[in-house]
């Protein structure tokens, strides 16, 4: 392998170590990548460091540059923990040459092998020609035209590469009662170097890219199958499945491609612990917490916009409150001889006050009233819709509505119509038990009439063999004119002609027949048939087997008649009715709401008249106190127009802060935004779907990757990995023969 080659092989096998070791367990078919169909199971891996064998296996599959298969070579381990002195071993290959010691082995056919190990580890190397489990194919196109490897070497243009995978390996499995394929979740990294005097402007699909300097490390990543398996629509989330490189190129060439393969994703996980309840759980939290984040952030963009706004307002505020300042000191001098004319404003504010507060009772007493119309109306109109309900107050009248609301949910009446409905069929699953039975028992006594008048018939045709010389007798007389002994022998001399013989008989054998009709048409007989009948139809009716069959079909007619009354124009028009009903009484509560609001607001103001008559009466006396404090003022108007004008000296940094603080707020409501509807909504999506459906197919394809442990063949009891690397010839202008 070239240096290229080593150097592109380390960058895939450096991918693979991020996604896990090739391990897996449990023998799969080799002549055959379709696996038997099963019921879905965890198998557990031996782990690392038990005394089982392990079987460490290499595929190194060796392609065209259009990804077509030209040899397969298989590298094997065998890893002899105990140092055993023979080791079993089975595989398919051939050409099977121990690569790291002289220890030979003895074919007993099948496939099965037996070293002679001595102790030691064994290293083999094979060659077959099965079908790998994943078929790569590499197409190229320059300029959007398709083109071949070899048409494109040399060329410059715009190229695409892309690499896509076909799954062929899977199990079919019981899935919900169905059988499913689910693909051995094979995860396929594909490596390759970019030489940057060739590729530019590289774009790589599902996959990642890093520039060295002189080169560009290309990995990409498929799950081939995958979408399958978890059966989820490529619009709600695309697994991917294939690897595509666009650049701009000059001269293409490219050295070598490396892919490896391993199903190992699944190593640490067991299908038993997934538990839907917990998922189901954690998305609903989820989305709760995304929504009340991005609500949140929301918000607070809105509240810090108004703030900003404000601080306009408080900064000019700030400015004249500093213009002010200086001219609060002359206001002090006049505020003195204010406080006398304060005192006696005062006066007159408790006055005002007062007369307002003596009017308090009546402004409440009527809002209450109007409160208590609109609810008595409120009552009328559930009371005509048909619902019954406690009588509505300004107390209850919300927790009221918000149950009838929740009562009128559509699930809630299908529900309690399904209760009434299944209820009443069954209260009349003995009349349908009863016409089921009768059905039945005529479907048996047809059939058994049938067999007893066959057998009946069998029986008269016996007597009337036991006859049969008188008819052979009275024929033979009228058809020859001769006794039975004359005419056998006649027939032995050869005198009468075969064609005689044959409608001698055909007479004698239809006379018998219509004897039998005769009989089988006569009373007696007919009376012993339908004896006999209805012996048997009763004996049958009896039958547990006869008992358990008018049982399953009196349920499914009453399952039936269920069906048929919820589907009915009646149950349908309750539904109808419940999703209107809850319209209207939302938006009752809704108008309710708004008048609450309105009260509420009623109270607070005479609370507020009755507090500010109290402090008007406070303030009477605090206008004496004021004339002693004016001294004071004077000293602390100097302070107050000290610190106004360093709060105006700051008011700058103030509005550039907030102004920070709301950009920040915006990317973050934003970015939260971007986030619900790019990832977190898909996830959300993901489990508004199936989930118990989507758990059994991802528990089936960890069990999958697990059973998957062998692609040439192990014993049982061995331990199995085994993972597959690709690598594609180069693409490089050929020389011409000189």
């Amino acid at each position: 392998m070239n240096t290229k080659s080593t150097k592109v092989m380390a960058l895939v096998l450096g991918a693979t170590i991020l996604v896990g070791t090739a391990s897996t367990a449990v023998y799969a078919r080799n002549s055959d990548t379709k696996a038997p169909v099963k019921e879905t199971k965890t198998v557990t891996a031996v782990k690392s460091g038990s005394d089982a064998v392990t079987k460490d296996e290499t595929v190194y599959v060796f392609s065209g540059a259009d990804g077509a298969v030209k040899k397969v070579l298989v590298n094997n381990w065998l890893q002899n923990a105990k140092q055993e002195q023979a080791l079993n071993d089975l595989s398919n290959l051939t050409d099977i040459q121990n690569v790291k010691g002289d220890e030979t082995f003895t074919d007993s056919g099948n496939g099965k092998l037996v070293w002679d190990a001595k102790g030691q580890d064994i290293y083999y190397q094979g060659t077959t020609d099965q079908q790998v489990p994943i078929e790569m194919s590499i197409r190229y196109t320059l300029d959007g035209k398709e083109i071949s490897a070899d048409e494109l070497a040399g060329k410059s243009g715009k190229v695409t590469i892309r690499f896509d995978y076909k799954n062929t390996q899977y199990e079919e499995v019981k899935i919900n009662g169905k059988t499913e394929k689910i693909y051995v979740p094979f995860v396929a990294l594909t490596g390759t170097l970019l030489d940057t005097d060739v590729f530019r402007n590289v774009t790589v699909t599902n996959g990642k890219m890093e520039n060295l300097g002189n080169e560009i490390a290309v990995i990409g990543i498929a799950l081939p199958g995958m979408q399958e398996n978890l059966n989820i629509d490529k619009k709600d989330l695309e697994i991917p499945s294939y690897v595509e490189i666009t650049a701009d190129v000059e001269n293409f060439k490219l050295t070598t491609t490396m892919t490896v393969a391993s199903a190992s994703l699944f190593d640490d996980f067991n299908s038993e612990d997934i538990d839907i309840k917990e998922l189901t759980d954690s998305v609903a939290k989820l989305s709760d917490g995304m929504n009340q984040l991005m609500d949140g952030s929301g918000k607070l963009y809105d509240g810090l916009c108004t703030l900003l706004e404000k601080s306009q307002t408080l900064v000019a505020g700030i400015d004249q409150l500093a213009n002010g300042a200086t001219q609060l000191q002359t206001g002090a001098d006049a505020l003195s001889s204010g406080a006398s004319q304060l005192y006696s404003g005062a006066s007159q504010l408790s006055e005002g006050l007062e007369t307002l507060n003596s009017n308090s009772d009546a402004l409440n007493g009527g809002a209450e009233q109007v409160f208590n119309t609109l609810l008595s109306t409120a009552n009328s109109q559930l009371a005509a819709a048909g619902l019954s309900v406690p009588s509505l107050s300004i107390g209850n009248y919300a927790d009221v509505l918000n149950g009838v609301i929740a009562s009128l949910d559509p699930d809630a009446v299908y529900q309690t119509a399904l209760e009434k409905v299944t209820a009443g069929v069954n209260a009349k699953r003995g009349e349908i038990e009863a016409a089921v039975t009768e059905v039945v028992k005529q479907q048996v006594q047809a059939a058994v009439t049938t067999e007893v008048t066959a057998a009946v018939r069998e029986g008269v045709a016996k007597q009337v063999q036991a006859n049969e010389l008188q008819f052979r007798t009275a024929v033979i007389k009228q058809a020859a004119n001769m006794t039975v002994e004359q005419y056998e022998a006649a027939v032995k001399a050869g005198l009468i002609p075969q064609e005689k013989q044959d409608a001698i008989e055909a007479a004698i054998k239809a006379a018998m027949d219509a004897e039998v009709d005769k009989q089988m048409e006569s009373d007696p007989v007919k009376g012993m048939i339908a004896k006999k009948t209805q012996e048997v139809t009763e004996e049958k009716m009896a039958s547990d087997e006869i008992k358990a069959t008018i049982a399953t079909n009196t349920d499914a007619q009453v399952e039936k008649k269920i069906a048929e009354l919820m589907a009915s124009d009646e149950v349908q028009a309750q539904l109808q009715a419940a999703a209107e009903g809850a319209k209207a009484v939302i938006a009752l509560k809704t108008s309710l709401d708004s008048y609450n609001g309105f009260y509420l607001g009623v109270i607070a103001y005479t609370s507020g008249v009755s507090s500010a008559t109290a402090g008007a009466q406070q303030l009477m006396a605090g206008t004496e106190t004021l004339k002693g404090g004016m001294s004071e003022l004077d000293s602390g108007v100097d302070q107050l127009s000290d610190g106004i004008m360093t709060m105006q000296s700051k008011s700058p940094e103030l509005i550039s802060g907030i102004t920070q603080l709301r950009d920040g707020s915006k990317l973050l409501d934003d970015g939260l935004k971007k986030m619900m509807e790019e990832g977190i909504q898909k996830l959300i999506d993901l489990a508004d779907q199936d989930l118990e459906s989507l758990t059994a197919r991802l528990s089936a394809t960890i069990d999958a990757a697990k059973n998957y442990n062998s692609f040439s063949g192990i014993d049982a009891g061995t331990q199995g990995n085994v993972k597959f690397i690709y690598k594609t010839d180069s693409i490089e202008v050929k020389e011409s023969a000189n």
